[in-house]
């Protein structure tokens, strides 16, 4: 029951509107008040009482397509429809009336349509765009409304600006269209065809040629070949040169249009003229040189006069489809070119003896040809004398010396570019060896002394400090300048390059000779250590499976008694022994045959390796202070990778993902920082808890403060002060070893 329109009862129609405009309904036109608009809408933009709107483009049903506007939901999509127009013609005898044939284009965009007439030749009439793209409108009385989508179907009538167009069929993705709009289509019309048109074939077909006509196609050739050629190596053995010397030439085969021409190869210092070419591109005959032709003589037509000379001197002539006195000449062909023949080239008799791939591949298609044999026609080459270099002057270096004697123009010594760039120092990668070293000398005062040997493999150089210590009397700091150091005992005014310290040759335990300065190689730093076991297939002292194989080679024969030395330096049974008991085992074993960085190498694969509880606070305000130092920022876009690479949203990542993250955003940390780092945030599943790292890194919003003790040092495999370092292990898993060696023990 409706509430009665009271005082009171009645509530507010305006309740919720926001719009309150009105539109304009009244204009002056020609200084006439007149209504200019009748079906614009009333306050608010809604429809007057009784009022219907009519539609300005086409209405689509809903649910048809997506929710985008029509501009960009039927971009590019344009509905085609074939149609013809029958025209009138008053004003000939030969047609009462013409069938012009036209498609017509809708395009769903914005209800533009478009009519093209396809171009026949020698027509006549200007054909083409017949109408512009742009909306039509309706024929009258509806000129104020367009032509939308819901005025077209097959076999009806459109009416474009009083011309009538009769639409027979339209396209497989217009009846698609139609009929997902709910448009029933009618059957296709047949296409009626103009009657002058019929009338003009049927004469043309009717008609001979009024002038002798022959086709010659040459097209269809250059087309299927343009651009292959088949190139052959000749050979030319000239009688009448002065040393029978033979000629090497190339022979080039164009398979578009059968032509050939030739190439000669000029060796150096032939004392001969160079010429482009030594046979221009032209058809080349197989008999010649014949005698001269008559002009005419030699034509692609022979044509006959049939009547003679008659009045008005107009003659008849004819085709001769016999080719009555015709000059045959035949040509060379690719089927008459293989290794091995030997063809005419105007009087010159010439050898095919190789050819190339693409050539061997073409009759091996088109001809079945398999064997390609070459034939051998150039000499063996004389031996090269071997260039002598002088000694070495002992001006400048040996490589600027030897560039001196390269050429005329003497030129600097080139550096391996590409070897600096992958082996210069990047981010957190020093590139650099760094030894600690002692003298090697009886003196009492020079025992002591401690160096740090630095090699630089991105230039392969070397740089020796000396460790300044305390009451010594010897002054500290740079011992050698950086440079490339010769190895001792090599002569040194030389035609051969001398020899160069090598990364191989600097190890724990090697003995280095540095001008004349013995030094022995007592330790490394971390970073040292895992360049080396990292590259093993270049540092054999650093390849376990080398050193596994060299110890089985000693030991084997004598696996009981190893086994019972071992058993009796473990006399409680822990499986574990410690560094010192095991190299003096090592070392009786091998008899002295292991260097030292071989047995630390042998301790650190099977060695237990310290494990430090690490305080995470700490841990991260250590590597706080280092992305502030270096002015780290970019942690929103570090979380978004994190995010992204997250596919099931569920906050953890596998921690191999995570280090390249981190590594791709060249975050500054130590690779043993970073590690301890992704370890200290892994779950009870060992994935990596994206979100807390990053906000325990992020320095900006979660500042922790640095601590003044330290209660476990960071061990930066970057950093080493040059003191002897202890192995990093408690002690040998040593059964691990013997297992491998010998194999389980029953």
């Amino acid at each position: 029951m409706a509430l009665p329109l009271l005082p009171g009862f009645s509530c507010d129609r305006n309740l919720g509107k926001e719009k309150f405009h009105k539109s304009q309904h009244w204009g002056f036109c020609n200084n006439v008040a007149m209504l200019v608009a009748e079906d614009k809408p009333g306050v608010g933009g809604e429809p007057l009482p009784g009022q219907k709107l009519k539609p300005k483009y086409s209405v689509f049903p809903e649910g048809m397509g997506s929710d985008v506007p029509a501009w960009i939901a039927f971009d590019k999509q344009v509905l085609s429809f074939d149609a013809y127009v029958e025209e009138e013609v008053p004003d000939k005898n030969q047609e009462l009336y013409r069938i012009r044939h036209c498609k017509i284009y809708f395009y769903l965009e914005d209800d533009t349509i478009q009519v093209l007439e396809p171009r026949v030749k020698n027509s006549g009439m200007a054909q083409g765009t017949i109408v512009q793209r742009h909306r039509i409108p309706l024929p009258p009385p509806q000129e104020d409304q367009f032509y939308t989508v819901d005025h077209f179907n097959i076999n009806t009538e459109v009416v474009f600006y009083a011309q009538k167009y009769k639409i027979i069929d339209c396209d497989q993705f217009t009846k698609n269209f139609l009929r997902k709009m709910g448009v029933r289509l009618n059957p296709p019309a047949g296409r009626p065809d103009d009657p002058y048109t019929k009338e003009r074939q049927k004469i043309q077909d009717s008609m001979n040629p009024l002038r002798p006509y022959e086709r010659i196609d040459t097209l269809k050739q250059f087309l299927e070949h343009d651009g292959h050629v088949l190139r052959f190596f000749c050979v030319w053995d000239d009688p009448e040169s002065m040393f029978h010397d033979p000629r090497e030439l190339v022979l080039h085969y164009y398979l578009s249009d059968d032509t050939i021409d030739i190439k000669e190869i000029m060796p150096v210092n032939s004392g001969r003229d160079t010429v482009p070419l030594f046979l221009r591109r032209d058809k080349l005959p197989k008999h010649a040189p014949t005698g001269l032709y008559q002009p005419g003589t030699i034509t692609s037509r022979t044509v006959l006069n049939v009547f003679g000379k008659l009045a008005g001197n107009r003659g008849r002539y004819l085709l001769d489809n016999r080719k009555t006195g015709e000059v045959h000449q035949e040509f060379y062909r690719d089927s008459d070119l293989k290794i091995g023949a030997i063809i005419n080239v105007w009087g010159r008799k010439i050898m095919l003896c190789d050819c190339d791939e693409f050539t061997k591949e073409y009759y091996r298609m088109k001809y079945g040809i398999q064997d390609f044999t070459p034939v051998p026609y150039k000499a063996p080459p004389p031996p090269k004398p071997e260039k002598i270099f002088p000694p070495y002057t002992g001006f400048g270096s040996e490589e600027d010396s030897l560039c001196s004697c390269m050429g005329l123009l003497p030129k600097p010594p080139q550096k391996d570019f590409k070897k600096f760039m992958e082996k210069d120092r990047s981010g957190m990668e020093s590139n650099t060896l760094r030894f600690c070293a002692k003298l090697v000398t009886d003196s009492p005062v020079d025992k002591d002394r401690k160096f740090i040997i630095s090699y630089f493999l991105s230039d392969d150089t070397i740089s020796v400090f000396e460790y300044t210590q305390r009451n010594t009397g010897i002054l500290g700091g740079k011992f050698l300048e950086r440079g490339r150091i010769k190895k001792p005992g090599q002569e040194l005014f030389k035609s051969e390059p001398s020899e160069y310290f090598k990364a191989q040759n600097l190890f724990v335990g090697a003995t280095v000779c540095f001008h004349g300065h013995n030094f022995l190689l007592v330790d490394a730093d971390e970073y040292t250590f895992n360049y080396m076991e990292k590259h093993a297939n270049e540092f054999p002292v650093a390849d376990i499976g080398f050193i596994l194989k060299k110890l089985k080679d000693l030991a084997e024969p004598h696996s009981r008694e190893i086994r019972q030395l071992f058993a009796a330096t473990d006399p409680e049974h822990t499986k574990v022994i410690q560094y010192d008991p095991f190299r003096h085992l090592i070392s009786s074993i091998t008899g002295g045959a292991f260097s030292e960085h071989e047995i630390m190498t042998l301790g650190r694969y099977y060695g237990v390796r310290d494990e430090y509880e690490m305080d995470i606070h700490f841990l991260l305000a250590v590597a706080q202070e280092q992305l502030k130092k270096n002015s780290f920022e970019n942690f929103e876009q570090l979380s978004a990778v994190f995010l992204y690479n997250d596919r099931e949203k569920l906050g953890v990542l596998p921690q191999d993902v995570c280090r390249t993250i981190c590594k791709s955003f060249k975050l500054p940390l130590a690779d043993g920082d970073l590690q301890t780092l992704l370890t200290v945030f892994e779950d009870d599943h060992k994935q990596v808890e994206y979100k807390k790292l990053v906000d325990g890194l992020n320095w900006r919003e979660n500042r922790i403060p640095a601590f003044q003790t330290i209660k476990v040092p960071l061990k930066n495999e970057d950093d080493w002060s040059g003191q002897p370092l202890s192995l990093p292990v408690k002690g040998i898993k040593y059964l691990t070893l013997l297992d491998e060696l010998f194999g389980k023990e029953e």
